[in-house]
C-alpha cells in the first residue's frame, strides 16, 4: 500500500479558503494587538484604577448640650430635614426656673443700685451742709483770732482788763477746735459718700452678674430644643420620648446626601503622576456598574496606615514590604436624579486619568 504523503508543520494548506481564514484571523489578530498596544501607549498606562474606594459623607453625630427628659421628637427614621429643622425637645421647665432667677437677680441688683444713688444724692447735701458749717466755724475762729490780737496790747497798756483778753483766747480756743470737729465731718461725710460710690458699682456688678447668668440659661433654654445645623437625611435615632439624655450622648445622625464623595485607596504604586483637579471616572457596584463622573479633588498627607491607631513599626524586628495605600478623595459630579441613589458606605470603582501629568514623568 502506497505511503500518503504528509503535510509537514510548517506548510501551507493547500486549500485557498483555510488560507485565507488564517491570513484574516492572523491580520485581525495583529491589527488588534497594535490598537491595543497603541491605546495602552497614549492613554491606557495613564489609567489608574482600584476597587478599594466607597462612597463618603461628612455625617453630623446629633447630641444634646444640655441634660434633661425627651418630651417629643420630631423626625422619624430615614426622613430628609433642612437646615434648622426642629429635630427633639428636650423638659425646659428647669431651664426657665433658671431664666426666672437670673431675671430676679438683675431687678434685685438694680434695686440696690437705684437705692445707693438716692443715697448718695442725699450725701452729697448732707456734705454741702458740712462745708457750710466749716466755712461759719472758720470765719467765727477768724474773728476771734483777730479780736485777740486786738486786745492783746490794750491789756498791756493797760487799758483794758486781763480777764477780757482771757476770755478772748477762751473764745478763740473753742472757734479752732470747732472748725477741726467741722473739717473732721466734711471729712467723714465725703468718707460715706465714697461707700455709697461702692456701692452703687458693687450693684452694678451685681446686675451685670445677673445678666451673665441670665444669657447663660437663655442659651440652655434655648438648647432643649434640638435643631438640625444643616440639610440631609436622618439615621441612626436612638432617642424616644421619655428618655433621660445627657450632654454629648449620640442621639441621631444627619447624612448630608448633597455632598458624598468617594474616598479611593490608591496603590503607592499608581500615584506618581496623580493630582488634584483630574477627571475619574466612577462605577457604582449598587447601579450596576454606571458610570458617574468625577474630579480627585485632594490625596491624603499620608497613607492610610500612618493614621491608624496602632501604625506599623517597621524598625522592630522582621521586616517585610507591603504596599502601602494613599486614599484619595474624588469629588462627585452627578445629577441630582444620580445622588439620591447614592448613600455612604457604597462600593465603587474608581479610574483616574493621569495623562495630564505625563510631561511630569518624562523628566
Amino acid at each position: 500500500m502506497a505511503d500518503t504523503p504528509e503535510l509537514s508543520e510548517t506548510q501551507t494548506p493547500r486549500n485557498p479558503a483555510a488560507r485565507r481564514v488564517i491570513l484574516t484571523v492572523l491580520g485581525a489578530a495583529v491589527l488588534g494587538g497594535a490598537w491595543y498596544g497603541y491605546g495602552y501607549y497614549t492613554h491606557g498606562q495613564y489609567q489608574q484604577e482600584t476597587n478599594d474606594a466607597q462612597v463618603q459623607a461628612d455625617s453630623l453625630t446629633v447630641s444634646s448640650r444640655v441634660s434633661g427628659y425627651v418630651t417629643d421628637v420630631q423626625v422619624q427614621d430615614n426622613q430628609d430635614v433642612a437646615a434648622g429643622a426642629p429635630l427633639l425637645r428636650l423638659d425646659p421647665r428647669d431651664y426657665r426656673a433658671k431664666t426666672d432667677q437670673a431675671s430676679a437677680q438683675i431687678a434685685m441688683a438694680q434695686a440696690l443700685q437705684a437705692n445707693a444713688q438716692s443715697a448718695m444724692a442725699e450725701q452729697q447735701a448732707a456734705i454741702e451742709q458740712a462745708r457750710a458749717q466749716l466755712a461759719s466755724a472758720q470765719a467765727k475762729a477768724q474773728f476771734d483770732a483777730d479780736q485777740v490780737k486786738r486786745f492783746a496790747p490794750l491789756v498791756a497798756s493797760g487799758a483794758e482788763q486781763a480777764q477780757q483778753l482771757a476770755q478772748l483766747r477762751t473764745a478763740a480756743d473753742q472757734s479752732a477746735a470747732q472748725v477741726r470737729a467741722q473739717s473732721a465731718m466734711v471729712e467723714a461725710q465725703q468718707r460715706r459718700l465714697s461707700t455709697l460710690e461702692a456701692q452703687v458699682r458693687q450693684a452694678g456688678a451685681q446686675g451685670q452678674g445677673g445678666a451673665a447668668q441670665l444669657s447663660a440659661a437663655n442659651v440652655d433654654l434655648a438648647a432643649t430644643q434640638i435643631r438640625a445645623t444643616m440639610a440631609g437625611r436622618v439615621g441612626d435615632k436612638s432617642v424616644t420620648v421619655g428618655q433621660y439624655v445627657t450632654p454629648g450622648m449620640r442621639l441621631m445622625s444627619i447624612v448630608p446626601l448633597d455632598k458624598l464623595y468617594v474616598v479611593a485607596n490608591f496603590k503607592e504604586t499608581q500615584m506618581a503622576l496623580v493630582r488634584p483637579g483630574q477627571p475619574v471616572t466612577i462605577k457604582v457596584d449598587a447601579l450596576e456598574g454606571k458610570v458617574i463622573k468625577g474630579r480627585v479633588a485632594s490625596i491624603a498627607p499620608g497613607t492610610g496606615a500612618s493614621f491608624s491607631l496602632i501604625p506599623p513599626a517597621n524598625a522592630t524586628g522582621n521586616f517585610t514590604k507591603i504596599v502601602q495605600r494613599v486614599p484619595v478623595r474624588i469629588e462627585i459630579e452627578a445629577t441630582p436624579a444620580i445622588r439620591r441613589l447614592l448613600v455612604p458606605g457604597l462600593s465603587v470603582t474608581a479610574s483616574i486619568d493621569t495623562i495630564s501629568a505625563r510631561d511630569e514623568a518624562a523628566h
